[in-house]
């Protein structure tokens, strides 16, 4: 690291401490006793710092799914065949699926991007969300070789950060990741116990319905794929990137890693976005420092893959699902947290005149 570089980190590091004293005052003034709205008024904090203000805004806001398949299915690692990620999509631009119908009731902008699904998804209609980008369809089975090209990484990712700054270019400041593909809580699995040190029986849960034989098998091919790449040495966080990741996965990361870049409030849903979140600020460190965790998910490894990151989740609903779902249900308490800072009076204000 050169002295600029220190001397940067210096300076937010001193801003962020300053302004955390004065979040802790104005809280303090409010027209409540002291710390009365309890987590509301950590997460207003968490709110603030990622906007680096006392008055954080929630709106506008936008949804962004990543949609890609996955070669390591031929293992029998998930319930599902890979054909429904394409089924799913074609359904998820019209808006209808769970985070669809979320966004729209959330006044939360929404979009899906298709970075690497095996079947085309022609647009549904002229109102169609649907965004296509895919470079490659699918990726290769990473139990016995490098899940993409370095060069497919590189795409992805360019194609997540593009999307960070549309998000930007519209005006928002607060911007959901998600993703959809069949057999990515193994990919996902593989980075979360690569990254955050877990084991692998920490690291791998059922996923969307896997039976116990399933769980078992699913455990075998991620232990696999991770002795592979320890055989290769000294590898960077971009190498894991692409051995283990998926390319909704990878575009993830890109998008996490642009926006907190630009300063924009990153709400994290589950164990996935967990996943390329841990990847994102593997190779730019700091991402984290933007990031909300929306929920807890279900998946055995999400509560050490937050702990990594500093992350504590905003709701427990025993959500399994991703897709964004769990970080949309936390946007009424963000959005209330908000409103709390920005429009409260303060005890000063009680005084008659």
């Amino acid at each position: 690291m050169g002295e600029t570089d220190g001397l940067e980190k210096h300076v937010v590091s001193t801003m962020t401490t300053t302004l955390d004293q004065a979040i802790t005052d104005h809280l303090d003034r409010l027209c409540k006793p002291p710390g009365s709205l309890g987590d509301l008024e950590s997460l207003a904090r968490a709110l603030c710092l990622t906007q680096q203000t006392l008055m954080p805004v929630t709106s506008p806001r936008r949804t962004v799914i990543f949609a890609a398949d996955h070669g390591v299915t031929c293992e029998g690692v998930s319930a599902w065949s890979s054909e429904v990620t394409a089924l799913v999509v074609e359904v998820m631009q019209k808006r209808r699926t769970a985070s669809g119908v979320f966004a729209i009731q959330l006044q939360c902008e929404y979009e899906v991007v298709d970075i690497g699904l095996r079947r085309n998804v022609e647009p549904a209609n002229e109102a169609t969300c649907l965004l296509q980008e895919a470079r490659r369809f699918g990726t290769d089975n990473l139990r016995i070789g490098a899940a993409m090209s370095e060069s497919d990484f590189d795409h992805a990712w360019g194609v997540g950060q593009t999307r960070a700054n549309a998000a930007v270019e519209v005006g928002c400041r607060l911007v959901i990741g998600g993703e959809m593909g069949i057999g990515n809580t193994t990919s996902a699995s593989c980075l979360v116990s690569w990254l955050s040190g877990v084991t692998v029986e920490e690291a791998v849960g059922h996923g969307a319905g896997l039976d116990d034989a399933g769980l078992a098998r699913k455990r075998t091919v991620v232990r696999d794929a991770i002795e592979r790449v320890k055989c290769l040495g000294d590898v960077s966080a971009k190498q894991v990137g692409y051995e283990l990741g998926g390319l909704e996965i990878v575009a993830l990361a890109g998008f996490y890693a642009r926006a907190a870049e630009l300063r924009l409030t990153i709400v994290l849903d589950g164990f996935i976005a967990t996943a390329a979140a841990l990847l994102a600020n593997a190779i730019c460190p700091d991402t984290s420092r933007q990031m909300i965790a929306g929920h807890r998910s279900t998946e055995p490894g999400h509560m050490a893959a937050l702990s990594s990151l500093g992350l504590a989740p905003v709701l427990n609903l025993n959500f399994r699902l991703g897709e964004a779902t769990g970080a949309l249900a936390a946007l009424p308490l963000i959005d209330l947290a908000a409103a709390m800072m920005n429009g409260m009076a303060t005890l000063s204000e009680l005084a008659p005149e």
